[in-house]
């Protein structure tokens, strides 16, 4: 059986060094361009690096479409003159692609090709008619790739939604508390796109403000089209940053068959193989976790993931949300960023904003819901219906 590409705990260990995340929204006066220069900047800063001790850059960008640029790693070099001549490449895995920048930037890192490298990920999707977002996106999707729909990914996911309940259960509600939990928690989030409370009721009732989607799914329980980047800066030692480094202590991917009649719609079974490999190597188990960030594009996917990673047992999601297990102050807290639910998801950039903030927590420097004394943080992005999947594991160095 062929095994998911991670990393040995036994090799040298990357360091977060420093991070930029801009607004995620509907960014209209800022361009692209902008974005991927503002997140980058910062990053950095923050890092104490100087623009010229980077060996390498690489952008996490999606596009398909949204953007008539598809050729956009130099843009990077906007940042400042002292990155002439610097590798840059752009990355491209779909709802993944931050997460497959960050791994390719570690690659680069391992084999001793790079000291530092600028992760960027960035995405432009407001402003592009929502036909072309939607076109754009099925092209992620094995049977719907290059035709229209009015519901998009929300359609596909609503089949999970429906897979589950006919396994399980009615969903709905649960769904609905799912969602309260990831408004509440953007809205404490200063970079989320959605930052209001709805409240359970609000979530949990079609409404005219509130309508359904695709099968059970309600605007509530789909994340939003947003605008946004970030950026972080992975060296092999130390920089002169304020604030400790976090490190990589490992990180794994895997692909699972791309039709979708050779995937159970609710097993994500490449997503457990990473999941597995990276706790694997290193060295953990679930209860040595103190957050995790993962990829609730939907909620239907959230509450799924809860089973897929043994938060709860298979049909039990709920009782991980009823008892406050997933909730900041539970045993594993999840999203207490609001997730890409609240947060938004910028495509290319979903991945790496989700490694800023977990760092951030990790340091005690989040400004949204800090998780108090979190030590240790698993990041997992998928690109698609659960095809391309990466996961992370961060660890505070102090």
């Amino acid at each position: 059986m062929a095994s998911s590409i991670g990393r040995s705990a036994a090799r040298t260990t990357p360091l977060i060094v420093g991070w930029g995340h801009t607004a995620f929204g509907k960014l209209t006066e800022q361009s692209f361009e902008q974005l991927v220069v503002d997140a980058g900047s910062a990053a950095l800063r923050d890092a104490g690096v100087a623009p010229g001790d980077i060996d390498l850059v690489v952008m996490g960008h999606f596009n398909a479409g949204m953007s008539p640029l598809a050729f956009p790693s130099s843009l990077a070099l906007q940042i400042h003159e002292d990155l002439f001549g610097v590798h840059a490449m752009r990355v491209e895995n779909a709802c993944a692609s931050g997460s497959a920048a960050v791994q390719t930037a570690l690659a680069y890192l391992e084999a001793g090709l790079a000291k530092r490298v600028l992760v960027i990920g960035a995405e432009k999707m407001t402003g592009v008619a929502p036909d072309v977002v939607g076109r754009a996106l099925l092209g992620a999707d094995y049977e719907a790739a290059g035709t229209d729909s009015t519901t998009g990914f929300a359609g596909l996911f609503a089949r999970v939604a429906a897979a589950y309940e006919e396994r399980y259960g009615a969903v709905s509600d649960t769904l609905g508390l799912i969602a309260a939990k990831s408004h509440r928690l953007g809205a404490q989030n200063p970079y989320a796109h959605l930052q209001r409370d709805l409240g359970v009721e609000f979530c949990s009732t079609p409404s005219e403000k509130n309508p359904l989607v695709a099968g059970v799914l309600r605007r509530t329980d789909c994340s939003p089209v947003s605008d946004g980047a970030a950026a972080v800066v992975i060296s092999t030692e130390p920089t002169d940053s304020a604030h400790p480094p976090v490190a990589f202590a490992s990180w794994a991917a895997a692909n699972d068959f791309l039709p979708a009649s050779k995937r159970d719609p609710l097993a994500f079974a490449a997503t457990r193989r990473a999941w597995d490999g990276a706790l694997q190597a290193a060295g953990i188990g679930m209860s040595d976790l103190d957050l995790i960030e993962l990829h609730d594009c939907f909620t239907i996917a959230e509450l799924n993931l809860y089973e897929v990673l043994g938060i709860a047992p298979r049909g039990a999601g709920l009782e991980a949300v009823t008892s406050g297990t997933v909730l900041p102050g539970g045993e594993m807290p999840v999203n207490p960023s609001g997730g890409l639910k609240s947060k938004g998801h910028p495509v290319g950039a979903t991945g790496v904003s989700q490694h800023v903030l977990a760092a951030m927590q990790l340091t005690g420097l989040f400004p949204g819901a800090q998780i108090e004394g979190a030590k240790r943080a698993a990041v997992h992005n998928m690109g698609g219906l659960a095809v391309a999947n990466y996961v992370s594991v961060l660890e505070a160095t102090e």
